[in-house]
């Protein structure tokens, strides 16, 4: 619902906050104080079209901000949207809406203070609020929101999911069908490329893990020379001495191991240390053993080198071309392989394709077929539904239909002994058409003409879909143009009743439908200085009933007690206690 909403430089309107309240909020004021201009600011906070010309007079910039507390229903798909973007929700299920129009005609949109794109912003916009008025978001003035409309209203979600998800498979297998049956020249083209790249890939033979060995024995080949010097010097020091006069490191451990075995014979506190230098002696004697047999191994060998280079370089083309690792190189080779085989095998592929697509259209066409006839009996029933919220509304003799028609395909799905055009919504087209007067023929909605018979069409729509509708907040701008007293009150009654699954924002010059709201709102047009401004105050039941009178055309006596009784008569309505009849 729509918490909050602050106003500034917009029109006539210096500076203004508002904070609604949940279920039937009124906005009332005399003409030309500015209540269809707050709609007008909402609209643009929504991502209407922006102007230049809604900046107040003398300022640079003008400024709609909203907050806006998300139902339970719509909050997760609100927040993935918004994740999608990268914008953060920091309050849970809230989100604050900006936009702000400059002098220069540049517009910025902000989410949560992030800035995003208009498109963006409309979509959020359009699933927070509808209004009626504007139809850039009058979700029932799009024939393309007419099928899910019926459908929410008949609970078809799970049949229209069902037949998505085959849908989804015929729409793969179509696609696989139509890679397989490429012109053949292009086939021919893809079955070289895939032979060269396979061929190019089997030749070289990648192994995982020997670019590691390769890369360990190109930098001994490559340094090979320095090896064997230090390996002879190694040997030299261990075990061969400086001259004469300079003994090996080994011929110096045995020696210490032969004083330290004496020195423990006197002294057994030197037993660990004469057994200890004895293993270490011992070592001393198997490390030169093994440089030894490094040294004579070491070799300085060119062909080999090259060959190792060669071979390095070869699996770095191939990781160029397929993957960056050799992991995907042989990852590629076997999708390439596939492919091939595929193709080489395509006409038996393409005739278990063609099976399984011709299977996946009758399914289609059966699941298909009992959603269109759920949707039909639906149709009735809610025609019949709208008829009678019409007839309440004083068009008696108006009618209403749900067109449902499908159109034929010779590459559709199998219905009966037809092949109809489909999508993941089924095969039908759905319109709801309108007969606004008797003997009018019937006509689309969205071709109805404006003014009070649409003010009351789309209340008794609203009212009968409402269940169907997910938009927390309806506004109604002047819903009452064109409609008398007397049905102003049944116009009323049927805006409160909407307020029982929605927030529910009004502006009327009606004082029998203000009577209703739960929250009444008077606007009022000033002077400050030299300009004039607009303030909101909502009222007490007091203030209600001078408002209403104001609103009769008069504030006698007589005028307020009339005022009075409409409060009583609305009340005694939300309470249930047969006032609709007597409305009537």
């Amino acid at each position: 619902m729509l918490c909050e909403i602050r106003i500034q430089n917009f029109a006539i309107i210096d500076r203004l906050e508002v904070r609604f309240g949940e279920g039937f909020n009124v906005i009332t004021g005399e003409t030309g104080a500015g209540k269809s201009i707050i709609i007008d600011a909402v609209d643009l906070l929504l991502g209407g079209r922006g102007d230049v010309d809604f900046i107040r007079a003398g300022t640079d910039k003008s400024v709609v901000e909203g907050v806006f507390r998300l139902p339970p229903f719509l909050a997760p798909g609100i927040k993935a949207m918004l994740d999608e973007q990268g914008i953060d929700m920091e309050t849970p299920n809230e989100i604050t809406l900006t936009r702000e129009m400059r002098a220069n005609g540049r517009s910025i949109c902000r989410i949560n203070g992030s800035t995003a794109n208009l498109q963006f912003f409309r979509d959020l916009g359009e699933k927070l609020v509808d209004i009626h008025g504007q139809s850039e978001h009058l979700s029932l003035l799009k024939g393309r929101e007419h099928i899910n409309l019926l459908d929410g209203y008949a609970n078809l979600e799970g049949q229209r999911n069902a037949l998505a998800g085959v849908v989804h498979k015929l729409n793969q297998v179509r696609s696989e069908i139509d890679n397989l049956v490429q012109d053949e020249a292009a086939l021919a083209r893809r079955i070289d490329m895939l032979g060269y790249q396979i061929e190019e890939i089997r030749a070289v033979a990648p192994q995982i893990g020997e670019e590691e060995k390769l890369n360990e024995e190109r930098t001994r080949l490559s340094n090979a020379e320095q090896l064997a010097s230090l390996s002879a010097e190694a040997q030299h020091i261990l075990y061969e001495g400086g001259d004469d006069s300079t003994p090996s490191a080994v011929d110096l451990l045995k020696q210490a191991a032969a004083v330290l075995s004496k020195l423990a014979k006197i002294d057994p506190k030197f037993q660990s240390q004469s057994t200890e230098v004895e293993s270490i002696s011992a070592q001393a004697e198997e490390l030169a053993a093994a440089v030894r047999r490094y040294r004579e191994h070491v070799e300085y060998n060119p062909n080999r080198l090259n060959e190792v280079e060669d071979r390095i370089d070869a699996l770095n083309r191939l990781k160029r071309k397929y993957g960056g690792t050799i992991e995907a190189v042989l990852e590629f080779s076997e999708k390439a392989k596939k492919e091939l085989n595929d193709i080489t095998h395509s006409e038996e592929r393409l005739a278990a394709l063609r099976q399984e697509e011709d299977r996946l259209l009758h399914q289609v066409g059966d699941l298909a077929a009992k959603l269109s006839d759920a949707r039909k009996a639906a149709a009735i029933k809610l025609a019949r539904a709208i008829e009678a919220e019409l007839e309440d509304l004083r068009m008696e003799g108006a009618r209403f239909d749900v067109q449902i028609t499908q159109e034929d395909d010779p590459k559709g799905c199998f219905v009966g002994d037809r092949r109809l055009r489909f999508d993941n919504t089924g095969i039908d087209h759905v319109e709801f058409m309108i007969a606004a007067n008797r003997g009018e023929p019937l006509r689309p909605l969205v071709k109805v003409a404006s003014g009070g018979e649409t003010s009351r069409i789309m209340l008794a729509l609203k009212s009968v879909l409402s269940r169907a509708d997910q938009t927390p907040t309806l506004i109604f701008d002047e819903i009452d143009q064109g409609v008398g007293g007397r049905v102003g009150a049944i116009v009323g009654q049927k805006l409160w009743n909407l307020s029982d699954g929605h927030q529910v924002l009004c502006v009327t010059h009606l004082a029998q439908l203000a009577g209703f709201a739960d929250v009444h709102f008077k606007v009022s047009k000033g002077a400050r200085g030299d300009r004039v401004v607009t303030s909101i105050t909502p009222l007490d039941d007091k203030a209600r009933v001078d408002e209403l009178a104001e609103m009769l055309g008069a504030e006698t006596i007589s005028a307020k007690q009339s005022a009075h009784d409409i409060l009583m008569l609305a009340r005694r309505a939300k309470e249930g206690k047969g006032v609709q009849s007597a409305l009537l």
